[in-house]
């Protein structure tokens, strides 16, 4: 078994004893599950001669069996040890000589049972082993003294200061395995020590991407408490932008200290840019948590114009189970309180479904309300109007107070939401009727003398209403309003006084101050009355309704021992009563952290660690400074030594220094794990429509880190300094391209040691003084390049071919200079070829009987566009099929994604009966299979109509040789690519029908291949020039494996989908 199962079993808590125990039992003879412990000793006699064997697999066996008997005894240690302490010391000489093991997975569990002794007499003991695991060659065993060291802290607090040694120590481990448990350990024993995380902070935002998933949650929380104590604050530099999502809560001198500080400059540190650039990716993880912590990290630490990306992927999570759904949810209702903008293109996703529990809808209704505003008010009363029908009576409760609360926040409805509720009243169901009335005197307390009707309305209701809070709420609206409704009050008093001793408390209360009121404005009808209901008051049983009818009785019939009070009695109970704030409940938890315990229970719990306020002057980023070690030099990824190369003598000094530099910054502070622009444009685009599948967006999560780690490694290579008249985004494109291959980090020795080396400007020079060791150190790469990696081995092999430029907008002359100035020793050979013949599909675009006798039909002719060498062209073909003229046929009104560009054709004067004409357009679908939206319109009229493209038009024809097909084939491994076993007829094998098929889906290039059996297509797509390779292997029988290579997952995965079944039908 690998050390890394081992590492995820050991998260996996109670299911680890059942693992290793299946594990263990089924290295035994299949004669008994538990043939170990039983009486028949005579099974393992055999064990002795095994070992002595001459054959391997004899040996191999044996030690099976030895280690599953080791695993087996040491699982059930750990789960007896702590209720038979003595029994447990007896083992301890034996743990002892067990972390002398050979097998790192044996001196792993003895450690581990060690630990989950909870005897204070072998704390010492524990020490030891802890230091000697902490310095162990395994990182799995290094791993798992990161996890004692919280058990020891548990069972001996005093322990702390020598713990913490074993923590920096650990802190500074270059593995992935390690990172996540010794973080956890930090965050156990000493989460206040900051200073321990300076010189590992770089180190660790880099390897973030290739930890596992517990560990990057716990990772990225901890890194978010760090950020705000080492960085000043980015939001100053937003103040100004976003003044229309202050918080409605703020006070006008808040608001005046914000504008004081907007005028200060903000610049943001090179390190919390870092942090904020290599979290990004996480988004896309399969795990909820993983994406729950980047949402807040952003949320906490993030300018609020960059948190808008979160968004996205928490929608996302609402497929999750409902427990997921319930958490997401609430930081959702948070956030969506600040910053409603962030989640306004997603309103639909918060409809209510009918098999979501309560408290998902509940939460909804929440989120619903703070996203509502004049523009989407009518569409949500819509919606509320359907739950309100909801056989789940809390949640149709719970509607009502959401339409009360819309009416409060948007006075434009608050008329329409007051008539909707009064119908409400005539509703069969008693608890929508009362929360209704609850809800409508809260509406009329606001604006009480224009619905004199309603409230006699309600009167009307006290006969059939039996819910206690909606009778007193009626009750108080008639002794508020009693000088309104002088007829209807006396009378509504009388009817109380009959029913008086039957009420509930809260009736009678509201009884009380019914008649008191009524006794003060209309005493000539009522005196008599009230004064029955005082009588009946003072003999209650409740003591609080006791001391209310003497209150009252005091206060407003005057007699010898009444006070002063009594000549006041009028202003006191018909005072003007401020009207009810109807606010969120979730308004005051955004001082606790989002994803936290204490933000869902809205109370501090244990163990909770509150952030910090951002410091008014950031403390002094040198502390994140790391030495260059000439080692780490020596380990600098293979093709990284390309400043040697004497063609860069043609750069001035200047720009040597500035190249060096970049080089050298792998995974300093300035660079990180960001993506080019580039892919930001394309990949995040492409799962950007709610409708998309689950699976792609997985599959990117997992690929998106490798695939912006090539496509940035290749733009490096071909463009240079050079394009730097190519404008801002060229520029940044460059800048950035070299900044995430300490990224591609391996499970152990070789995970990062290239992390640490370039934290500043000034190590460029020392980059220099080492050249002559990087060009020792080349040879010895291929056998550096064999250590265990988690990500694919091609990071480290030199790439000597280049991929055609993504961006060829350069100008002749400056390609020229750049291909005279090629960084390889061989130059390209891949380019756009000529597209293989195919009919041409059309697709409709405006039917006839829509369009009013205007139709329209679109298709891709397979060619450069002329309008843009991102562009796909299209065709569109116009028909008149009416008996007039139709006049200036024109488009309008683009709704596209962000990043999609659209050039359209000039309009069209008129278009004859009968008659058809021919357009051509160009749009940029950034690879990606979003609809661009549009109207196509007339003189009179406009038609919405979408052009979806099929994800084999977004694509070019590449010609190249089997070599570089194969070459480039093996930089685009593992995560890069997809496969899928096709079953089909022989008649589909020849090659002219494959190549038929293939051709008719994705506008592909037929790569010339040596083997009767090997078919292989390659393209590149249009907007970032990735390659996309295609290869069709013919196996015995009717199979076939179909693969396809490319940075661009979530395009192959598409293709795949679309080429399978094609290939497979006869």
């Amino acid at each position: 078994m690998s050390s890394n199962s081992f590492a995820y079993n050991e998260q996996s808590g109670g299911g680890e004893a059942t693992e290793l125990g299946q594990e263990a039992t089924s290295t035994i003879s299949p004669s008994g599950a538990f043939g170990l412990f039983s009486s028949d000793l005579k099974k393992n006699e055999d064990l002795k001669q095994m070992l002595e064997s001459n054959k391997d697999s004899a040996k191999l066996d044996a030690m099976k069996r030895i280690v599953g008997i080791k695993k087996l005894v040491y699982v059930y240690l750990v789960r007896y040890a702590e209720e038979q302490q003595d029994l447990a010391l007896l083992s301890i000489s034996t743990f002892q000589r067990a972390l002398k093991d050979p097998n790192q997975l044996i001196r792993a569990s003895a450690l581990r049972v060690l630990s989950s002794i909870r005897v204070p007499i072998i704390v010492p003991i524990m020490m030891l082993a802890i230091k000697e695991a902490a310095a162990d060659l395994s990182p799995y065993v290094r791993k798992n003294a990161a996890h004692a060291i919280q058990k020891l802290y548990s069972l001996d607090p005093e322990q702390k200061e020598m713990l913490i040694e074993v923590i920096e120590k650990l802190l500074k481990d270059k593995s992935i395995l390690v990172a996540g448990s010794v973080v956890m350990a930090f965050e156990e024993v000493c989460p206040d020590r900051i200073d321990l995380i300076h010189k590992n902070y770089r180190k660790l935002c880099n390897l973030l991407v290739d930890v596992e998933e517990w560990g990057q949650v716990v990772i990225i929380h901890m890194l978010t408490r760090y950020a705000r104590t080492q960085f000043v604050s980015p939001w100053r530099e937003d103040d100004g932008l976003e003044d229309n999502e202050k918080s409605f809560y703020d006070s006008d001198d808040e608001q005046k200290e914000k504008t004081d500080k907007r005028k200060k400059p903000y610049t943001m540190d090179p390190d919390h840019r870092l942090l904020i650039r290599n979290t990004k990716p996480l988004l896309q993880s399969r795990n909820a948590a993983v994406v729950m912590a980047v949402a807040q990290l952003y949320w906490h630490i993030s300018p609020k114009s960059e948190a808008g990306i979160i968004s996205k992927s928490l929608v996302r999570l609402l497929r999750s189970n409902r427990e997921v759904q319930y958490i997401v949810l609430q930081n959702i209702a948070t956030m969506s309180i600040q910053r409603k903008g962030m989640f306004e293109p997603y309103l639909k996703s918060f409809y209510v479904r009918s098999t979501d529990p309560t408290m998902i809808k509940t939460l909804k209704l929440e989120i619903l309300t703070n996203l509502a505003n004049e523009a989407n008010i009518s569409t949500l009363l819509r919606e509320f109007q359907t739950y309100v029908k909801s056989q789940d009576k809390q949640f149709a409760a719970a509607t009502i107070q959401t339409i009360g609360r819309c009416a409060t926040n948007i006075s434009e409805v608050t008329d329409t939401c007051l008539s909707g509720l009064v119908c409400l009243l005539s509703n069969r169901d008693e608890i929508v009727v009362a929360e209704s009335v609850v809800v409508i005197k809260k509406l009329l307390q606001m604006q009480p003398a224009q619905h004199g009707e309603i409230i006699k309305h309600m009167a009307k209701l006290l006969d059939s209403i039996t819910v206690p809070v909606a009778r007193a709420s009626i009750l108080w609206l008639i002794g508020e309003n009693c000088e309104r409704v002088p007829k209807i009050a006396p009378d509504v008093l009388r009817k109380m006084a009959k029913s008086f001793t039957s009420e509930d408390d809260l009736v009678k209360l509201q009884i009380l101050n019914l008649g008191a009121k009524l006794y003060l404005t209309n005493s000539k009808q009522t005196k008599l009355l009230t004064q029955y209901i005082l009588n009946l008051g003072k003999y209650d049983q409740n003591y609080d309704i006791r001391d209310r009818t003497r209150f009252i009785r005091q206060l407003i019939v005057p007699n010898e021992k009444s006070g002063a009070l009594s000549k006041y009695a009028k202003k006191i109970f018909l005072a003007q009563k401020p009207a009810p704030l109807l606010e969120s409940p979730f308004k005051d938890r955004d001082h606790f952290q989002l994803g936290t315990l204490s933000h869902t229970l809205n109370a501090k719990a244990a163990g909770y660690l509150e952030l910090s306020n951002w410091p008014e002057v950031a403390p002094d980023p040198s502390v994140r400074n790391v030495e260059v070690i000439d080692l780490a030099k020596e380990w600098t990824p293979a093709g990284k030594a390309k400043n040697e190369n004497p063609t860069k003598k043609f750069y001035s000094e200047s720009e040597e220094e500035e190249d060096s530099s970049d080089s050298s910054s792998d995974s300093g502070s300035e660079s990180g794990s960001e993506s080019g622009e580039e892919d930001e444009e394309g990949d995040s685009s492409e799962d950007s429509s709610e409708d998309s599948s689950s699976e792609p967006e997985s599959e990117s999560g997992h690929q998106s880190d490798t695939e912006n780690r090539r496509a940035a490694k290749r733009n490096s290579k071909t463009k240079g300094k050079g394009d730097s008249k190519d404008g801002k985004k060229e520029n940044e494109k460059s800048k950035t391209s070299d900044s995430s291959n300490a990224e591609s980090s391996s499970v152990e020795e070789s995970s990062s040691d290239s992390e640490s080396e370039s934290e500043s400007e000034s190590e460029s020079e020392s980059r220099k003084v080492t050249k002559e060791k990087e060009k020792k150190a080349k040879q010895d790469r291929n056998r550096l390049a064999t250590d265990a990696s988690l990500l694919d081995l091609d990071d480290f092999n030199p790439v000597s071919t280049p991929v055609a430029l993504p961006t060829p907008a350069l100008s002749p002359s400056l390609i020229a200079d750049l291909e005279g100035l090629n960084l390889s020793t061989s130059s390209s050979v891949i380019s756009v070829s000529t597209p293989v013949f195919v009919p041409m599909k059309t697709h409709v675009l405006l039917h006839r009987m829509s369009g009013k006798g205007l139709a329209a039909h679109y298709s891709f002719p397979r060619q450069p566009c002329i309008f843009g060498d991102k562009m796909v062209s299209v065709q569109i073909t116009l028909n008149n099929t009416t008996d007039k003229k139709i006049e200036n046929i024109h488009i309008r009104e683009k709704k596209l994604p962000i990043g999609m560009q659209m050039h359209v054709f000039n309009p069209i004067e008129s278009l004859e009966p009968e008659g058809s004409i021919t357009v051509s357009m160009g749009i940029d679908f950034c690879d990606s299979t979003q609809t661009a939206s549009f109207q196509l319109c007339t003189k009179d009229d406009c038609f919405s109509v979408n052009i979806q493209p099929p994800v084999g038009e977004l694509l070019l024809p590449v010609a190249m040789s089997e070599k570089d097909f194969k070459k480039e084939q093996g930089m685009l491994t593992g995560m890069n690519e997809t496969s899928a076993t096709i079953i089909t007829a022989p008649q589909n094998f020849p090659p002219s029908v494959i190549l038929q098929k293939v051709i008719n889906v994705a506008n592909a290039g037929v790569v010339p291949s040596g083997q009767d059996n090997i078919h292989r297509f390659a393209a590149k797509t249009v907007h970032s020039g990735s390659l996309m390779l295609v290869t069709v292997e013919l196996k015995e029988g009717s199979t076939a494996q179909l693969i396809i290579n490319t940075e661009k997952t979530v395009i192959g995965s598409v293709l795949l989908r679309e080429l399978k079944p094609v290939l497979s039908q006869g």
